[in-house]
């Protein structure tokens, strides 16, 4: 999100966390502050591979509740990481296509507060990919996740029917937008309405 208005239109929604995307690289990238930033949801921060200053800076400048880390960031650089933001929460993120690949999770285990599933694709995060959510299934740690990978407006169904007990939220991104970074509010409220049904 970098629009004020879109932000703000966002969160009356009443949504529990809002990204703000910090790699230059992406679509999505927030190259400004926006004028207005969410007060009645958490702030996310977004960044791949990051130096842990910058994030540091980014995280008291956009007064961030969690960052999310969508590189290849070791379990030991989020242990060097950790102290500097001490009074965020913090999300890591696997692209996950199997089974196989959800073995990588465990040696996080303890080290962050959340995990994000995404599905994998040609980029870090944001593809539309759809993501296999079968693979759920194999995923046996103790860390509840955020579920990611093309979610779309036709999806209310099966995120209704996800019933892994340690996923506490789902990621709507690519596929409610009207462009990158602007959401379209009337397919959010739409759907955040069937989900709850």
């Amino acid at each position: 999100m970098r629009e004020a208005e879109n932000i703000r239109l966002v969160e009356a929604l009443g949504i529990d966390m809002m990204g703000f995307i910090f790699w230059p690289k992406s679509s999505r990238y927030v190259s400004e502050r926006p004028t207005y930033l969410p007060s009645k949801c958490k702030r996310v921060g977004v960044f791949v591979n990051e130096d842990s200053e910058q994030v540091k800076r980014l995280a008291a400048e956009y007064r961030l509740d969690y960052i999310q880390l969508h590189g290849q960031e070791s379990p030991e650089q989020i242990s060097r990481l950790s102290p500097l933001t001490s009074h965020l929460s913090i999300i890591k993120a696997f692209n996950i296509a199997t089974a196989e690949d959800l073995e990588q999770t465990k040696a996080y285990e303890g080290l962050t507060d959340l995990f994000l599933f995404d599905a994998k694709g040609k980029s870090v995060g944001g593809n539309g990919e759809k993501f296999n959510w079968d693979v759920l299934d194999a995923y046996h740690g103790s860390t509840p996740f955020l579920l990611s990978g093309g979610i779309g407006p036709d999806d209310a169904d099966n995120v209704k029917a996800c019933c892994h007990p340690k996923c506490i939220g789902i990621d709507l991104n690519s596929r409610f937008e009207l462009s990158p970074g602007l959401k379209d509010v009337n397919k959010l409220k739409l759907f955040l309405g069937k989900i709850q049904e």
